[in-house]
């Protein structure tokens, strides 16, 4: 039954994130995103971590996505005629090659898609929130730390870039 699950969510995700990428309008690209998101949390569910499927859902499809609607609806773009764009066929095609290169990547590999023991008794212990915090603080802690710089710095080059004469008016002081 799981894997009947697994199927119907993984093909959702595949068509609705070919959709996202190959729809000119942008309000059906993010719908589709929203679908995406959901069926992602799904998968979640189906690895047994409510915890990141709950996270899966408030961040992305709530924050994210609203951000992503905001932007479209102050961009004010408008759809096209078309259905499609041009690229779609490109995209269709990279992600083909992609899709079949993960397959191989697993025939090939000795993954076994279940976790160790001592992951499944850890979960079972303290439970699945304090065993991704407790791994993310102590194992993974540089990994989080620079992740979090990456993310501190894009949003000031952002902040930058948007506020269009910060460093104009600046270089015009020092001019005069």
């Amino acid at each position: 039954m799981t894997l009947v699950f697994f199927s119907y969510f993984a093909a959702v995700i595949i068509i609705s994130g070919i959709l996202v990428i190959s729809l000119s309008n942008p309000v059906y690209s993010v719908l589709n995103l929203l679908v995406m998101f959901f069926h992602v949390a799904g998968i979640y569910i189906l690895l047994n971590a409510e915890f990141i499927a709950a996270v899966q859902i408030i961040v992305y499809a709530g924050a994210i996505l609203v951000l992503y609607l905001f932007v479209v609806m102050l961009l004010n773009l408008s759809g096209k005629e078309k259905s499609h764009t041009p690229q779609v066929f490109v995209g269709s095609f990279i992600g083909l090659a992609l899709f079949a290169e993960i397959i191989l990547f697993f025939n090939r590999s000795s993954f076994s898609g279940t976790p160790g023991s001592d992951t499944i008794e850890k979960i079972q212990t303290i439970g699945n929130t304090q065993a991704i915090g407790e791994s993310l603080f102590t194992t993974y802690l540089w990994p989080f730390e620079i992740a979090s710089l990456v993310l501190l710095a894009a949003m000031v080059g952002a902040i930058v870039l948007s506020k269009n004469g910060i460093l104009r008016d600046q270089w015009s002081d020092k001019k005069e």
